[in-house]
Parts: C-alpha cells; sequence; structure tokens
C-alpha cells in the first residue's frame, strides 16, 4: 500500500495502523495540538482540517487521509509565525480557560471564516449554537468563546506596577493558542509502554483465583500485575494536607472488589492493543457477595458490611458502612420549632455528577538519570536498565503533585528525593484530581519493570473508574415567626460516598458547615451521615458537598418567605448573618474562620436591582408561564486544618525575575494572579516574569490546587517573596549605589538610585560577585480563613405544555475582595454557573441496580454546549479581605453552589410547584405541572388565558 499525507504542509508516508484514527496517527507524529477528550466525536477537543473542512478525528480513519492536506492547529499560522487571525482573536479575548478544548475550538471556527479572520458569505457564524455545537468546553461557560468569535477583545496591554486588577492576559496564551501548550500526554518517551486496567463485573465479590498466563503469552505484554503484586498498605485515594481526614479503606489492587469497575489487574504491553487483549484473556474466579447500592438501606442492621476493617483505618462504624458522621445541637430545636408560627419540613434530593474535565485522569511513570554533574537529566528518560540512583518522575494530571508525591513515598517505602511529581498543563480538574487514582499502580509497574509506563483513562473510565460528586438526602425542617424571624433549622443528611471513603467525611462535614452558619437561628440542629455502597466512589467537586445541602436549604427559606406571604430576599436579609458576627453550625465553630470582610448585602442589592429594572418576561413565548428566583451562599475562602504554600522569587542574569510556586494551573488561573502579584511587588511588567509550577522539585511543598487556595494561599506566599525579594534589591541596590536606601525606587528593569538608573542586569552581577543571591521565599499556613459570598438570580419561562425551560436572564454577584483580575474571575463564575445549571437541568450520572453506570459517555450524558448556556452577568461587590492578598478572596468554586436552589426557586414561581430533587428534567417538569393541574391548584386555569404570566399554574 502506497500511502501519503501532508500534515500542516509537510509530508508523512508513514502507514497507519490497522484501524487506527486520524487523532493517533497525527499525535504519534509528534502534532500534540490535536487532543483526546472523549474518542466518541462529542466533545470536538481532536478537531483538524482534511482539504479545509473540519473533522473530528477521533472518528475519522486515517488511511481516509490518504492524498489529503492535513492542518492542525499548529498549522494555523503562517510560516513566519503570523498567529492565524483566529488565533490572534482567542488570545485577545482569553477565550479559554485550561485550554483544553480550544485548538478544537479554533479550528471550527477558522473553517468558518475567510484567510483574514472575516466571515465568509454562508452566514454560519450567525448561528454560534449551530455553528459550534460539536464543541464542548467544561471551563468558560462560553461567553470567553463567543467573544473571542466576534473579536471582542478583552485582554489589557500590561503596565509596569499596575497589574493587581487588570485584566491581564494568561501567559500560557500564546502556547494554548498555538497547540504547544503541553498537558499531561503531550510529550514523546522513549520505550514506553502502555498500561490497561482489568476491571470489575460485580458489584461486590471477593477474588478466588486468577489466572494471568493466557495474558502473558499475548505478543507484546510484558506484565500482569494482581492483588498479589500489591502492597498489603492500605490508604486513601483522597489527597489532603492531613492524611488522617480521610479513612485507609484503599488497596493498590485488593483481592475484594467493591463496585462494577474497580480495578482487578493491570496489564503492561508495548501498546494500548496488546494490553487491551491481555486484559480480555485474564481468568478470574470470583465469590459474588451481596451487596446494597442505597445509602439508606445500607445503613440498617443486616445490610452486607463492605469494609470490614478495624479502628485503625479511620471508619466511624465499619459494621453499619457509616465511615463518618457528625451530630450536634445548639439550643433546642424542638422549643424552637414550637415557637415558630409556620413550620415547613421536606426531602430534597442531589445526584452524581461528572467532573467531566476534558482531560481524562492519567500519568507517564518514567525515570530520570544524573548527568555527570549530578544534576537531573530528563533526556534520559527511557528508563532502560534503571537503578537504585535513578529517580522515578511521575508526569501526572493532578491539582496535588506534591501530596501525590508523599502518597507514593508511603506506599512504597521511598524517600522523597527518589521520586519527582510533575505536572504539565492540566485540562480541567474541578477536585476530581485531587485524587490518585493512577499514579499508584502505574509506579508499581514501572519500579517492576524498570520502564516508563503510561496509564491514560479512557471517558468511559472516567465515568466507572474515577470519582463523581455525592449524591445527598436531604431532609429539612425549618421554622419562623410570622415577622420572619427563624425559630430553628434542622437536617439529617444522609451521603452517599460509594464503594471508598475518599473525601467522604470531609464532604459530609463541610456541607453542614456554611450552609447553615450563614443563617441566625438560635436552634440549630444536624445529623450527617457519610455512608458506603457498593457503587463508583464519589470524590471532591467544586463546592465540596455545599452546593448539595444548600440547595434544600435555600429552597426551604424560599418556600419559608412564600407562606409568610414575605419578600423572599427580605426573609434573607432579616436572618442572614451579619459583619463580625460568629459562624455558629451545630457540627462545631471553626475557630480560625473570620468573616475577614462582608459583602453579602451588596450581593443582594445587586439582585434587587435586578428584580427592580428587569424587563426580560416581555421575552416569555406567548403562552409561556414565567418565574424569578434568587439563593444566596457562604463559603470558607479555604480547607480547614491547614493548606500549606511555599514560593520562591528570584532575580535572574538577565534581569527578569523568576517566580517558583507549586501550585498547579487548570484553568484556575493562578498563573496569572501569581505573576501580577509579583509584578506589583517589584515594579515591573508581567512579561518580565517567568514562572516555574506545578513541581516538587521548584519549592519545599505545596498542599495543591483546590480548596479555591490558589490565590488565597498560594498567593499570599507569593506575595511574601515578591514583598521580600523587593527589599532586597533595593537593599543591595542602595549600597551598590551608595545611595540612601529611601531614594532607590523599582522601575520594569532598574532601580532609579537618587536618579541614576542600575540596570537588573548590573544588579545581579554584582551580587553574584559579592556572593549575595537576590532570591527571598514566602510562605504561608492557609490560616485564619476569610469566608466569600455569592448569589444567584434567574428569570425563567416555562412551557406548561411541554416542560420546556428558558432561562430569560441570569445575574450573579461575587464578593470576591480585592478582584485580582476582573476578565479571569469574570470567568471562573461564568464557568462555575454553566457548571452548575448542567448540574441543574440535566446532568446525572445514572447507575442500575448492581451499582453499575449505565452513562458511560458524553451522548449519554449530556455536558451543557454553547447553545444551553445563557450569557450571565456578573457583578463583583466592592470589598476587601482583611487575611487574603491585596484584599483577595477565593471565587473558583463558590458560583456553583447557589444555582440549581436559585433557578428551582424561580420554577417555583412560575409554577407553583416545590421541586426537591435535580436535575430538573424537562419531562419531569412538565409531569409535575399536569399533576398540579389535575389536582384543581388554581381552579379555571389556562395557559392561553394568562399569555407570559407570573406565578403559579
Amino acid at each position: 500500500m502506497s500511502f501519503e499525507i501532508h500534515v500542516n504542509e509537510r509530508p508523512f508516508d508513514a502507514e497507519p495502523r490497522a484501524g487506527q484514527c486520524l487523532r493517533t496517527y497525527l499525535r504519534d507524529r509528534g502534532w500534540f495540538g490535536v487532543k483526546k477528550g472523549c474518542d466518541a466525536g462529542d466533545c470536538g477537543a481532536c478537531t483538524v482540517h482534511v482539504d479545509g473542512e473540519p473533522v473530528h478525528s477521533c472518528l475519522y480513519p486515517a488511511v481516509r487521509a490518504a492524498g489529503r492536506r492535513v492542518t492542525t492547529v499548529e498549522g494555523l499560522a503562517d510560516a513566519d509565525g503570523e498567529l492565524h487571525p483566529v488565533q490572534r482573536k482567542f488570545l485577545d479575548a482569553q477565550g479559554f480557560q485550561c485550554g483544553f478544548c480550544t485548538a478544537g475550538f479554533l479550528m471550527t471556527t477558522a473553517a468558518l471564516v475567510d484567510e483574514q479572520g472575516g466571515e465568509h458569505d454562508d452566514g454560519k457564524l450567525d448561528d454560534l449554537p449551530r455553528a459550534l455545537k460539536g464543541n464542548l468546553c467544561r471551563c468558560t461557560g462560553y461567553r470567553a468563546i463567543e467573544d473571542a468569535v466576534r473579536g471582542v477583545k478583552n485582554v489589557e496591554e500590561p503596565c509596569p506596577g499596575q497589574a493587581v486588577g487588570r485584566n491581564l492576559g494568561a501567559p500560557a496564551g500564546p502556547l494554548v493558542v498555538t497547540g504547544t501548550a503541553r498537558y499531561t500526554f503531550d510529550i514523546d518517551v522513549p520505550g514506553l509502554l502502555h498500561m490497561k486496567l482489568l476491571r470489575s463485573p460485580h458489584p461486590h465479590a471477593r477474588i478466588v483465583a486468577i489466572d494471568t498466563s493466557d495474558a502473558l503469552r499475548v505478543p507484546g505484554v510484558h506484565t500482569v500485575l494482581t492483588h498479589h503484586d500489591a502492597p498489603e498498605r492500605l490508604f486513601s485515594s483522597a489527597r489532603h494536607e492531613h492524611p488522617t481526614e480521610d479513612p485507609d479503606d484503599t488497596r493498590v489492587l485488593d483481592d475484594v472488589v467493591r463496585f462494577v469497575g474497580q480495578r482487578v489487574a493491570a496489564v503492561v504491553a508495548d501498546s494500548e492493543g496488546a494490553a487491551e487483549e491481555g486484559c480480555r484473556r485474564i481468568a478470574v474466579e470470583y465469590e459474588v457477595l451481596p451487596h446494597v447500592v442505597d445509602p439508606e438501606e445500607a445503613m440498617r442492621p443486616g445490610a452486607p458490611v463492605i469494609h470490614a476493617k478495624g479502628p485503625e483505618t479511620r471508619i466511624a462504624r465499619a459494621a453499619d458502612n457509616v465511615v463518618g458522621e457528625v451530630h450536634g445541637e445548639i439550643g433546642s430545636v424542638e422549643e424552637g420549632f414550637a415557637e415558630a408560627d409556620i413550620v415547613y419540613e421536606e426531602s430534597f434530593r442531589t445526584q452524581r455528577v461528572q467532573h467531566a474535565s476534558l482531560e481524562t485522569h492519567g500519568c507517564v511513570v518514567y525515570f530520570e538519570e544524573k548527568d555527570e554533574n549530578g544534576e537531573d537529566d530528563e533526556n534520559g528518560a527511557n528508563g532502560e536498565g534503571a537503578d537504585a540512583e535513578q529517580r522515578i518522575v511521575v508526569r501526572s494530571s493532578t491539582q496535588v503533585p506534591f501530596l501525590t508525591r508523599r502518597a507514593l513515598c508511603a506506599l512504597y517505602d521511598l524517600p522523597e528525593d527518589r521520586v519527582r511529581v510533575v505536572a504539565g498543563r492540566v485540562g480541567g480538574g474541578f477536585g476530581g484530581k485531587q485524587e490518585m487514582l493512577t499514579e499508584d499502580i502505574a509506579v508499581l509497574a514501572a519500579m517492576r519493570l524498570k520502564r516508563p509506563v503510561k496509564l491514560e483513562f479512557t471517558r468511559a473510565e472516567q465515568f466507572f473508574g474515577a470519582t463523581t460528586r455525592h449524591p445527598f438526602r436531604i431532609g429539612i425542617k425549618a421554622g419562623a415567626r410570622k415577622d420572619g424571624t427563624l425559630t430553628a433549622l434542622q437536617l439529617r443528611v444522609v451521603s452517599n460516598t460509594g464503594a471508598y471513603g475518599n473525601h467522604g467525611p470531609a464532604v459530609m462535614f463541610h456541607s453542614v458547615g456554611e450552609s447553615m452558619a450563614v443563617y441566625r437561628a438560635p436552634n440549630k440542629k444536624v445529623n450527617a451521615y457519610s455512608v458506603y455502597t457498593n457503587c463508583v466512589p464519589a470524590g471532591a467537586f467544586r463546592g465540596y458537598g455545599l452546593g448539595q445541602v444548600t440547595f434544600a436549604v435555600e429552597s426551604a427559606m424560599d418556600e419559608l418567605a412564600r407562606r409568610l406571604g414575605i419578600d423572599p430576599l427580605v426573609f434573607r436579609e432579616r436572618n442572614i448573618i451579619g459583619p463580625g458576627e460568629h459562624m455558629i453550625s451545630p457540627g462545631g465553630e471553626e475557630e480560625d474562620l473570620h468573616i475577614a470582610s462582608y459583602g453579602l448585602d451588596q450581593c443582594l442589592k445587586v439582585v434587587r436591582d435586578a428584580i427592580a429594572e428587569d424587563r426580560s418576561a416581555a421575552d416569555a413565548p406567548p403562552g409561556w408561564l414565567v418565574g424569578q428566583g434568587t439563593a444566596m451562599s457562604m463559603i470558607a475562602t479555604g480547607p480547614p486544618g491547614g493548606h500549606f504554600a511555599d514560593a520562591t522569587v528570584t532575580l535572574l542574569e538577565d534581569g527578569r525575575y523568576d517566580i517558583a510556586v507549586g501550585t498547579a494551573e487548570f484553568g484556575n488561573g493562578t498563573t496569572t494572579v501569581h505573576k501580577q502579584i509579583t509584578a506589583g511587588a517589584l515594579g515591573t511588567t508581567v512579561d518580565r516574569i517567568v514562572i516555574r509550577q506545578s513541581d516538587t522539585d521548584v519549592v519545599r511543598h505545596d498542599t495543591g490546587a483546590f480548596g479555591s487556595a490558589g490565590t488565597v494561599v498560594a498567593g499570599k506566599a507569593v506575595m511574601k517573596a515578591a514583598n521580600g525579594l523587593a527589599e532586597r534589591v533595593l537593599t543591595f541596590a542602595a549600597e551598590h549605589a551608595r545611595v540612601p536606601r529611601s531614594l532607590c525606587r523599582l522601575t520594569a528593569d532598574s532601580v532609579e538610585c537618587d536618579g541614576r538608573m542600575v540596570s537588573l542586569k548590573e544588579l545581579h552581577e554584582a551580587a553574584r560577585g559579592t556572593g549575595v543571591e537576590l532570591s527571598a521565599a514566602g510562605h504561608w499556613g492557609g490560616s485564619p480563613r476569610s469566608v466569600a459570598f455569592n448569589a444567584q438570580w434567574f428569570r425563567i419561562a416555562v412551557d406548561p405544555d411541554t416542560g420546556e425551560m428558558k432561562i430569560l436572564r441570569s445575574v450573579h454577584s461575587a464578593d470576591a475582595g480585592k478582584v485580582m483580575n476582573p476578565m479571569q474571575c469574570r470567568g471562573q463564575v461564568e464557568g462555575g454557573v454553566a457548571q452548575a445549571l448542567g448540574a441543574t437541568l440535566f446532568e446525572q450520572v445514572l447507575v442500575d441496580g448492581r451499582g453499575k453506570v449505565v452513562t458511560p459517555a458524553f451522548r449519554r450524558y449530556r455536558l451543557p454546549a454553547y447553545a444551553d448556556v445563557p450569557r450571565t452577568e456578573v457583578h463583583f461587590m466592592e470589598t476587601s479581605d482583611a487575611i487574603g492578598p491585596l484584599g483577595a478572596k477565593s471565587m473558583s468554586e463558590s458560583p456553583f453552589n447557589p444555582v440549581a436552589p436559585a433557578f428551582a426557586n424561580a420554577l417555583r414561581d412560575a409554577t407553583g410547584v416545590r421541586f426537591t430533587e435535580v436535575p430538573l428534567l424537562r419531562d419531569k417538569v412538565w409531569q409535575a405541572i399536569e399533576d398540579h393541574r389535575a389536582a384543581g391548584a388554581e381552579e379555571g386555569w389556562s395557559a392561553t388565558a394568562h399569555p407570559g404570566r407570573e406565578g403559579s399554574v
């Protein structure tokens, strides 16, 4: 067969493998801008042009490209490196966050414009929902992408010393839009072997025997690992600064499987195909055990015990399948309900949600040689003949490189200097990568074979082999007097943590913290349980339990207000916590948590003003019901118990500055913020600063990028280091120029010393000559902590004849303290609202009666597309926090939390029906309206009689 293909004007004649898709063919030849997001044509991350037409290369057979010209994102720029107009637009608008989907959007958009970036005559860009229907983004909420397509410029030019508070672009922007940003698997490691996992078909079973002999006979298979090869040591896949926060209930490979999809064995081979065939040939004999998938049933006497382990594992009540629990009461809720004029009691439920980060979990493990100077040399990363002097390098899609290193060293009794964990650019996280799900087994294989090993989850494995958001059942009872004063608030919470307790106790505890503390009530009570079941494990997810309980609490507050005949905003204002007040939750007061700045009153005022001037009801189709609803939330600006970050800032030989910080970048924007903080402290511009991050080699320690800590913890460490360096540079410059320190001032590339400009290059050379290192370190321990506030308001329309819902207007107010980068922070809010809308309206991981996930693909698990997401109006409050760096507060997680209850409250306003379970699927909404109508809730009502009306059915 004669085969030739031109990729970005370069000829290739290597024939594709049998059945190979164009995506893997291109990546095998180094075109890493072509991403793997789904392997099913659902996400568009792999979009390329074939003879000028956009195609999803994961579905396009490579053999069909014979004789054709293929263009990837790397080939959009011209021969001189001049960016394509679409690339420039995405850069100017910062039409990305993590950037993993960006190449696909660029290629789709580029096919719709001419060579100058102008719109073709076909008018396809006039209908963006249709034009972009084949591309998904999990981070941005699509507004920034629309801005990029439309040519809106959001990015400002840098100015010396004026960085914080400005819309400066992400440092990696040029790399993202040219497809040269390197994500986890965008490297070429010689001698790389591939791992695939055999997974359990049973929800609960003991492995009686396992025969790997046939698997080992598959050509290319190097080894098969089973529980016989795994250490006996128990650990938790969850990663926290303090490992005791999570139960030790997990083995690398176990002889007991506890959910459909749990890994049973690992096959390592020369190719993924050989490894998959090896998995098919493993013979396993199981003793099937009783299983339970309902958490209430799991707590009942006689239920199957999922983890028969001792107290050393820190499981609260193993015999009852309770991994963690919290019980407490303040005052007497019984007396509080007796004092109430009205009591509302209801049960609410939330579902499993997948993080759906477009880059799946995975890692590449290889070995670093030492060069003759004793320094690490990644160029020798083939792992052949690895010995005790070599270092294990784990390149992982992780939010927590330092905690992963700590866990690996503990698991395999390795000193920390023998293990390096590094994250490339991470393609989305949302809490799902605060977990060790691949690194442990890949390191075991690499150490066994002394060869580099890659393990990359498929999209299906993300659904049944990773983690989900915790499903919750919340029983709430709330009482109030006629004047709208809360008298009592009571919660019973049951969280389904699945087969393993990673994050289970912590999520459960957090869920009943700020959700209750934000309201004053003299009598509060909580009983909460985190419960094992034989289902896919749950884990950390944006909001960390608060969103689930806030759905119940904010729905109950809305219902109380309605039944009392009080404006829901007024009701909230009478009962919310005020500035300087103690935050009291029956689960226990957190001593280091303070209201260091207060913007909740401003948040509610934004909503009140929006309601007052809103005219969007006129946009409702005739005959549709119209309603509006509000919800609010409070969240701690960091996790409890300490969250540590170290940073160093150094003056380089060429007069630029270097930041070394451990936190990972996955669209959270910490890289930009850290540069802005440093530029402000040193009076320079962000383009004169380089940054090293996400690598256990660069600093002493960093707990990780979770709990919205990138700005308020790592940012504070960077600020301390930058301020320290500024003082050192000025002091040394004064000595060097022999002028008083008070007469020295930092500029972009020099120090002005009493009118004389001394370049930073000169200062570096002079310092080196005297043995002085112009560098400073900063550390922050994440305590004390402040709180951030958010409020969401919707006006929606509902078709009573079909259940279809339309968002007429979306307004979000955010108390983020001093906003470090408004463009970027706005993107975090918009992305959080969009993700929460997906969970509110249609996203759900479904499991059958055996706990098996039955929605393991994007086309069966609907993610919000461009057409599904409204353009949310984002308002930032004018506050400055006394704890956060330069007055900043966190804003990555919190926008998610008030969205579901705000939408449910708007739906209640429109239909008269209180919906107590998400997602709010269209068919369920229609059925509820029909049932409400049939019950005669409003005699004589008809949709045609009251077109576009507000109120109940």
